[in-house]
């Protein structure tokens, strides 16, 4: 199997790669976590204009049809530089559930925004029992006239405090875990009876709780079928595991680098510690992890946009358990080999590393995909 890229593909890494080391440093990265929007707009906008924003989305839509491994590519570079813009979420997540399931008005409406830039989109999926299970679902629309009527609590929606819009998943029908009654809409987040909590992570993004309060909104904001979005929230999720692996990768890439400069330059015993062997011998083991974990995020990327399937399903388990254990063991790693230093809140690593670990903890842990895995393993 050839592995290189494409010119194409190469034109565009390198374009990501060129617009994160000029715009993204380290100090503005900072500044702008401490800003109300937690973000640079500017930066956001920059993606926009580059067209980086519109590589997911098919050409009817404004964008270039990239496929997952493009997608890789793109979502590389922005960990390496620890890029806080909810692209994953608005453009990967949102962006393909409402391609998947919007209707011809409602792509018209908003697709060429989200492609663009001009429009960030959000996904409420998660609430504060859920716990990974896409189907627990406590929040409820009723059907009123003209529309629904949504009551209930998101949590821990990334992006959700700046979002122009929101994509909620409620029930319309059946018991809190049921598999069908799960409905998607687009939430206005200006709409009455609508609140949000917002606050940073501890890995720099920002979130917020989403409250509903007999929130209206119009029958022509239900995305696809009444009772039958949870297959495209489980398909558009994979596709959003596989970008993030691909982020995992450029903070696990990046936490490599910062450690092996380090052990090239802090002395002790009048010699480089990266002398000692046996600080040789961990800087191998965290870039036999590093190999281990580029492997299944390009296998993900490769399979991302698949038609849905068990081997899809299988490979996208596989790749978030293999990506969360290898950045837990390199961020810990990096840390030890680093010593006080790596844990200072002024040093890039430290944000590599929680970063690195938060990720783990979205759309399912290690423990949860090795389960998943399991379940889905035929038996002869």
């Amino acid at each position: 199997m050839d592995f290189k890229l494409t010119e194409e593909q190469q034109m565009l890494q390198d374009t990501a790669a060129r617009l994160v080391r000029d715009a993204y440093s380290f100090e503005a990265r900072e500044k702008h976590a401490k800003t109300e929007l937690g973000y640079s707009a500017e930066f956001w906008q920059q993606l926009g204009e580059l067209g980086l924003t519109a590589v997911p989305f098919g050409e009817e839509a404004g964008g270039f049809g990239g496929s997952g491994v493009e997608t890789l590519l793109i979502m590389t570079e922005l960990g390496r530089g620890l890029c806080l813009e909810p692209y994953l979420h608005s453009v990967i997540f949102a962006g393909g559930l409402l391609e998947q399931l919007g209707s011809p008005a409602q792509k018209d409406a908003l697709l060429g925004d989200v492609a663009s830039a001009q429009v960030q989109l959000a996904v409420a999926f998660e609430e504060p029992q859920s716990h990974y299970n896409l189907n627990d679902v406590r929040t409820r629309a009723e059907a009123v006239d003209g529309g629904w009527k949504l009551s209930g609590r998101k949590a821990v929606v990334i992006g959700g405090h700046s979002a122009g819009r929101i994509l909620v998943s409620a029930r319309t029908g059946g018991a809190d875990r049921d598999e069908a009654g799960i409905s998607l809409f687009l939430v206005d987040p200006g709409a009455a009876g609508v609140s949000r909590r917002s606050y940073p992570n501890i890995d720099g993004p920002k979130a917020c709780d989403l409250f509903l309060d007999g929130v209206f909104v119009p029958a022509d904001q239900l995305l696809g079928e009444p009772g039958n979005a949870l297959p495209a929230i489980r398909y558009q999720q994979g596709r959003a595991i596989a970008a993030q692996c691909a982020e995992s990768l450029g903070n696990m890439q990046e936490a490599c680098d910062l450690t092996l400069d380090y052990l090239k330059t802090r002395r002790q015993f009048g010699a480089p510690i990266g002398k000692f062997q046996v600080l040789q011998h961990r800087m191998v083991d965290m870039r036999t992890e590093l190999e281990q974990a580029t492997s299944m995020a390009i296998l993900a990327a490769c399979v991302a946009d698949q038609p849905d399937s068990a081997e899809r399903s299988r490979i996208l388990a596989n790749a978030k358990f293999t990506c969360t254990r290898a950045g837990r063991f390199i961020a810990e790693q990096a840390i030890q080999l680093h010593g006080g230093i790596g844990m200072t809140w002024e040093y890039v690593l430290a944000h590599h590393a929680k970063r690195l670990v938060m990720l783990g903890h979205q759309f399912g842990d290690d423990d949860h995909h090795l389960k998943v895995y399991a379940s889905l393993l035929e038996v002869a």
